[in-house]
């Protein structure tokens, strides 16, 4: 690899935001969000080009950009995390999106697009296998990439949740992490993008209670049922103390977000409570950020 000349000092100013992922999990919604949100946005720009293209803008006094990268740029793909360490390293703020997606709904939805995988032309015979052993290999071409960013998993998201998401995204604090509590339902996955996963089905569920039923763990009257449970307080006040041991060496770590998803069967009262609770008793810590992936899929 060439040597990389540094950037101006000025030319740090603005902000980029790098998005790549699984081929079909939704990098063009993401990426189109940007667009909308006043980011210049540039696809499938190869990785060697980054820097002289940063440079450009800079001179266009362009503050916001966007660029996604992904296997249709193979070769160059090496390049790519040693550049962004460097970049980082001179002051330049890279926000980078890891845009993923289970198997099963990949090959659903190429299926349903009729559109080819970018690396199915390398792996001839059954169409169907030659889908599955592509999309794996492209995970273990990105998985260096995956590491270091933030991961949305679309399996379970329409378009316009996952772009509410990315605007959320970019638009939370530039301080040292951000955290992002996730409520989910079991039966439909563990989301990808979570760093922990807790389960709270062990704890009452509002469920058999006729009247709570048809609410919500933000309606008042299923969060007044389960604040007075105490197994319910004991576990979230346990959650709470494990996120404040550890807090700090993820910001050590220099990590961006830390994604926590609590689970229950339906994904409706109880994990939705957890999660409202306890963004609450971080919130005034440090940048949180909620997010209710059945309820917001239901909306």
């Amino acid at each position: 690899m060439s040597e990389w000349l540094p950037l101006d000092a000025a030319s740090n100013r603005g902000e980029v935001v790098l998005i790549t992922g699984i081929s079909g999990s939704g990098k063009s919604v993401a990426l189109h969000a940007l667009e909308d949100a006043g980011y210049f946005c540039v696809d499938n720009l190869p990785p060697e080009l980054l820097r002289d293209f940063l440079r450009l803008e800079h001179e266009r006094y362009t503050s916001k950009v966007a660029v996604a990268v992904d296997v249709r740029t193979r070769s160059s793909l090496p390049h790519l995390l040693p550049l962004i360490d460097v970049l980082r390293r001179e002051g330049v703020h890279i926000r980078s999106l890891f845009v993923d997606a289970s198997t099963h709904t990949l090959v659903r939805r190429f299926s349903e697009s009729r559109r080819p995988h970018p690396l199915t032309s390398e792996t001839p015979g059954d169409p169907q296998r030659a889908l599955v052993e592509a999309i794996e290999e492209e995970r273990i071409l990105l998985a260096g990439l995956r590491e270091v960013s933030t991961v949305i998993d679309t399996s379970e998201l329409r378009p316009s949740i996952l772009r509410s998401w990315v605007r959320q995204m970019v638009g939370a604090s530039e301080a040292a992490l951000t955290l992002v509590f996730e409520s989910f339902a079991f039966k439909h996955g563990v989301p990808l993008d979570a760093d922990y996963v807790f389960d709270v089905r062990v704890l009452p569920n509002p469920h058999y209670i006729r009247e709570l039923r048809p609410l919500t763990g933000r309606d008042q009257p299923v969060a007044e049922y389960l604040a007075g449970q105490p197994e319910v307080a004991e576990m979230l006040e346990q959650i709470r103390r494990f996120l404040d041991r550890w807090l700090p060496d993820f910001v050590e770590d220099q990590r961006s977000y830390l994604t926590v998803a609590i689970g229950c069967t339906g994904g409706q009262h109880r994990s939705v409570y957890g999660v409202e609770w306890l963004a609450r008793q971080f919130a005034s810590r440090m940048p949180t950020l909620v997010r209710h992936r059945e309820l917001e899929s239901r909306a």
